[in-house]
């Protein structure tokens, strides 16, 4: 069983350092978080935030993309997206069927280039 998942204590490591540090702070915020009003300010500002970082990584993906997403046309990553967000607001805003639907497409469309 060792040989399949690997060194016990790499697995400690990794709960450790990666697991229990993001866990405490999603705990504690959701903990801290659970009276606040959802239509207060505090969260409306919250939200327009994580919403601006969210479109600034995706812009910065399309415009300067990294890794195996550089050899995509640009073209197609655009359309990608807007397939995407066609998706999102055609199913009923619905989030797993935007990201479906652009994967689709950029699938789709680097197959049918090569």
């Amino acid at each position: 069983m060792s040989g399949f998942i690997g060194e016990w204590q790499a697995l400690v490591v990794l709960v450790l350092a990666g697991f229990l540090p993001n866990e405490i702070w999603r705990m504690l915020g959701l903990w801290l978080g659970g009276g606040i009003d959802e239509g207060s300010e505090l969260l409306i500002w919250v939200r327009a935030v994580a919403t601006a970082i969210l479109a600034g990584v995706i812009a910065q993906i399309l415009v300067l993309p990294p890794g195996a997403l550089a050899s995509v046309p640009a073209l197609l990553r655009y359309g990608a997206v807007a397939a995407g967000l066609l998706a999102f607001i055609a199913v009923r805003r619905s989030i797993l069927i935007g990201v479906i639907a652009g994967e689709a497409v950029l699938i789709a469309g680097q197959w049918w280039l090569g």
